[in-house]
């Protein structure tokens, strides 16, 4: 039997399992820098498999390593995030998070899961190709500063150096048993947009003697979409969005300051500078024209996500070989962002994407929200996607 189908076969006979792991993750999720039970759950797994590892890189992070035959003639690396968000689960499930106000609901649970996956498989071929892979289980994906850049500054990228690395991510629109690839520039810079408006509070029947920081606040608020849609270049796509306005008066009680929250979204990093000041500018000219004043601060995140063309193209031309064509489709770009970006910058990286809807069984719900759920059969085809991707990208002439 070729290696394609032993691949399959495993995957296949491994999903009862693989569906265990992912519900007791489900249950047990933890926030970022605070994964010590996911990380001990990862480490008696590999133990069972006779992987060798180690721990401790980003406080939690774990970095396997499965050698086949002429382990130093090549390496090549795959990743998986660990941490949950802290959302309310409202799933009536029997695998329904036990830690309130912490939930799997960007899927983590299930890329721990596939990279398990593929780890027992391909521990079980490790006689059957040559190289080495890398299996890293990081922490604190959904966290400025980022677990992948607190892992790269501690060298899991050395020791062995990897020459290329794979990444996998459910998406809630695609339908489980198909998988999307995109090269090129696939997901967005992120920063974090922090305005404190400062002002003069006081009664609100006499507003002749305050300086508002709510209407200053508004004014800027309005102004700022300018920044998109007015000053962003056409062929580079920006997102500028702002979800918290605060305000701490009362209907008759003007506050002194108001504080407004946001994201920057973009894919160009001389833009993304460029923008930085227009935003200070605006919102400084602004509040003073107003009489108010306004402390502006921007923390600069994740960097924009590039999937190598090479090796993107030979990973979408591996799943189809895997799937078949009807199972891989064409990513369209997206203003989310993921920290694996910082993976980009290092080496030539393929992140692509696992789909896990099912409308018939009402699976459907977005990713960061309260219902969140997948299609377990997805398991299955993210573990032995995974599994032939890293064989293929050790082969020679990949």
């Amino acid at each position: 039997m070729d290696l394609l189908n032993r691949i399959k076969q495993q995957a296949a006979a491994l999903l009862p399992e693989l569906i265990d792991i992912r519900r007791h993750l489900h249950r047990h999720p933890e926030l970022s820098m605070h994964e010590a039970r996911t990380s001990n759950f990862i480490q008696l797994r590999l133990i069972e498999m006779g992987v060798p590892f180690e721990t401790g890189m980003a406080k939690h992070g774990v970095v396997g390593l499965i050698k086949g035959k002429n382990p130093g003639s090549r390496t090549i690396a795959l990743r998986a995030d660990m941490d949950a968000l802290p959302i309310t689960e409202q799933n009536e499930t029997a695998y329904c998070s036990e830690n309130p106000g912490v939930m799997h609901a960007c899927g983590h649970d299930v890329h721990m899961t596939s990279l398990l996956g593929a780890s027992a498989i391909l521990n079980e071929l490790k006689d059957e190709f040559e190289g080495t892979i890398k299996l890293i289980f990081q922490p604190s994906e959904e966290k400025f500063p980022g677990g992948a850049s607190m892992m790269i500054a501690e060298g899991v990228l050395e020791n062995p150096r990897p020459e290329k690395m794979f990444g996998q991510h459910v998406l809630p629109t695609l339908e489980a048993g198909k998988v999307g690839f995109k090269a090129g520039k696939y997901m967005a810079s992120t920063d974090e947009v922090y305005l404190t408006v400062k002002g003069r509070g006081g009664h609100g029947a006499t507003p002749e003697l305050n300086v508002d920081p709510v209407l200053i606040a508004a004014h800027i608020l309005v102004a700022l979409q300018q920044i998109v849609s007015r000053n962003a270049p056409p062929q580079l796509p920006a997102v500028l969005s702002f979800g918290r306005f605060i305000a701490e008066g009362q209907t008759n009680i003007i506050p002194n300051e108001v504080k407004l929250d946001g994201t920057l979204r973009t894919f160009d990093e001389n833009w993304r500078a460029e923008a930085h000041m227009k935003i200070t500018h605006m919102a400084q000219s602004i509040a003073e024209s107003m009489g108010g004043s306004c402390d502006v601060f921007i923390d600069k995140g994740y960097p924009f996500l590039v999937n190598d063309a090479e090796v993107t193209e030979k990973a979408r031309l591996a799943a189809i070989e895997y799937l078949g064509a009807e199972q891989v489709v064409d990513l369209d770009l997206r203003m989310t962002a993921e920290d694996f970006a910082y993976y980009s910058q290092q080496l030539p990286v393929c992140f692509y994407r696992l789909g896990v809807r099912n409308e018939e069984k009402g699976i459907v719900h977005n990713l960061h929200t309260t219902r969140f759920d997948v299609d377990e059969s997805s398991l299955e085809t993210g573990a032995g996607l995974m599994a032939w991707l890293a064989v293929k990208a050790l082969e020679n002439n990949n």
